[in-house]
């Protein structure tokens, strides 16, 4: 999994800066590493190349700054996150996905919400912490890496101790992953899909599995291909979600044969909680939830395949789309969360 040394600036091949696969480069570089890409933005795979530190925008429809829709202890994630204090997620709008039945579309469609400096975005974390939340989880972090990892080091310098989660969706660049080697704890993303045309049609990006799996390499590189707990709580490793998509097991069973490859030790979080936005609600497939069938398929394939820890979910009727106009998006997650097998 070594992968083949980096090297230059950010140029029209989507190089970034050598990151060196030295976890003792400075905090420092790392972070004037990131913020140079700004300049011809190459952060995710879709490598706009646009100016963002002079205010063009690129596919995320962002320029330098970074925004948030809210900042909350969250109580619905995986049990290991949520514990009893919450995971200190951090929403932040738009993504470089847009995928067409987003639960998140409210703020992942948009670039709307507050922008934050990265001294406001160091005391988000911290209040998080103070609040008894377990770890520091920015959602959809990777249009606003830069910024988001200098804070990271500002709110470190002043105490911050819980775990820092990268929770993304997927999509990202090994070498974008490379220059914050060491700086985090605790890998979260989404494995969407195994099927390249499944990811065209709902989210653009036919890459999306080679992305995907060459991103997760370089997660369980640096953090393991485990999680590891204490006293019910995750403090290390990664941590694979896999959304079950109605009508589309096949592309889910590929998906699963995909993380295989990499390790069987990796945990999975196979989630059944789709439900439809209005956007899809007419589609021919997406316009309906997942049933029991499709779930069942999904899980019992990844227990065949030799995957050790799951978190699965009922299947139900509960609609469990946020709705972050409100003051607290998920009203709905005092019923439950995922359940480990």
């Amino acid at each position: 999994m070594q992968g083949s040394p980096l090297h230059g600036a950010a140029a029209p091949g989507g190089h970034v800066p050598e990151a060196r696969r030295d976890r003792n480069v400075s905090p420092e570089y790392r972070a004037g590493s990131l913020k140079k890409l700004l300049k011809r933005c190459v952060l995710c795979p879709r490598m706009c190349r646009v100016d963002r530190a002079a205010g063009k925008h690129g596919f995320c429809r962002l320029d330098a700054r970074m925004v948030i829709s809210s900042a909350l202890p969250h109580h619905g994630e995986e049990p290991p996150l949520s514990g009893s204090g919450g995971a200190g997620t951090i929403f932040f709008s738009s993504c470089n996905l847009k995928c067409i039945y987003c639960q998140n579309y409210q703020i992942s469609h948009s670039p709307a919400g507050r922008p934050v400096t990265v001294e406001e975005l160091a005391g988000i974390m911290l209040d998080l912490e103070a609040r008894g939340c377990h770890n520091v989880e920015p959602v959809t972090p990777t249009p606003h890496l830069a910024g988001i990892m200098e804070a990271l080091e500002i709110a470190r310098e002043r105490g911050l101790r819980v775990p820092f989660v990268f929770n993304c969706g997927g999509y990202e660049r090994q070498e974008i992953l490379r220059l914050i080697d060491g700086r985090v704890e605790i890998y979260l993303p989404d494995f969407k899909y195994g099927l390249e045309e499944i990811g065209n049609r709902c989210s653009g990006v036919p890459d999306y599995p080679r992305r995907a799996l060459d991103s997760l390499r370089e997660m369980v590189r640096q953090a393991g291909d485990a999680l590891e707990i204490e006293d019910g709580i995750a403090r290390r490793g990664v941590l694979v979600r896999h959304l079950v998509l109605p009508g589309m097991v096949d592309n889910s069973l590929t998906a699963l044969m995909l993380i295989r490859e990499v390790s069987p030790f990796i945990p999975l979080s196979l989630m059944s909680q789709y439900t439809p936005i209005p956007a899809v609600r007419r589609h021919p497939l997406l316009g309906r939830r997942v049933t029991k069938g499709e779930y069942e398929r999904v899980v019992n394939a990844a227990l065949d395949l030799g995957f050790e820890t799951l978190y699965t979910q009922e299947v139900d009727d509960r609609a469990l789309n946020p709705d972050f106009a409100r003051e607290k998006p998920f009203d709905w997650e005092s019923t439950g969360g995922t359940d480990d097998v």
